[in-house]
């Protein structure tokens, strides 16, 4: 699987509605559903999920659970994934992780790799819900400004991290995809050889 060297612009998405519900969620919600996220890591100490999909243990993409947030949401998060996801040209795409994303005002989300595991099998996909210019993303070395209503993959196995210098709080949707028809022929051809 390919990932871009840095960060790539996939596509201008309507994310008007999920905008506006993000920026609905209370504090007291961002704060309960952060307690009980699974990617619970040091380099997040200033950013806040809720988590809506996630991959068991996060190693295998096959092997993703929702949350009962998902059922919740799906109506409004999936027609944003599928038009982020159209340049890919997949036939059946699976998303084992989604989730949204913020990183407080005048914060920082240190530089780190994502690792092994899932993240070398999946595309990472970013889509700005609130922004602002001083909001920047890191990768490999360069600095990216990715706007409101567009979705971007990035590189996750290189180090990246993120900076938001500005006034207001930063809201991402982010979310995984890979190819699940690719994944459903390998599985059978390994059942063929057993």
């Amino acid at each position: 699987m390919k990932k871009p060297a840095n960060v790539r612009c996939l596509a201008a998405v309507d994310c008007a509605q999920l905008t506006r519900l993000a920026q609905k969620v209370s504090q007291q919600t961002w704060s309960a559903e952060d307690a009980r996220k699974e990617n619970d890591f040091e380099v997040f100490h200033h950013t806040q999920h809720v988590v809506f999909r996630f991959i068991a243990g996060n190693r295998d993409p096959e092997d993703s659970y929702a949350n009962p947030s998902w059922d919740a949401w799906q109506r409004v998060l999936q027609p944003v994934m599928d038009a982020a996801i159209a340049p890919f040209g997949f036939t059946k795409p699976v998303f084992p992780k989604a989730m949204l994303a913020k990183l407080l005002a005048g914060h920082r989300i240190d530089p780190h790799r994502d690792g092994a595991g899932s993240n070398e099998r999946v595309h990472k996909i970013h889509v700005p819900l609130v922004t602002n210019p001083d909001a920047t993303f890191h990768v490999n070395g360069e600095d990216f400004h990715l706007e409101a209503g567009h979705a971007y993959e990035v590189n996750n196995i290189v180090s990246h991290g993120a900076a938001n210098g500005g006034n207001e709080d930063r809201i991402h949707f982010i979310f995984e995809v890979y190819e699940g028809a690719y994944a459903s022929l390998q599985a059978k051809g390994r059942h063929a050889v057993l």
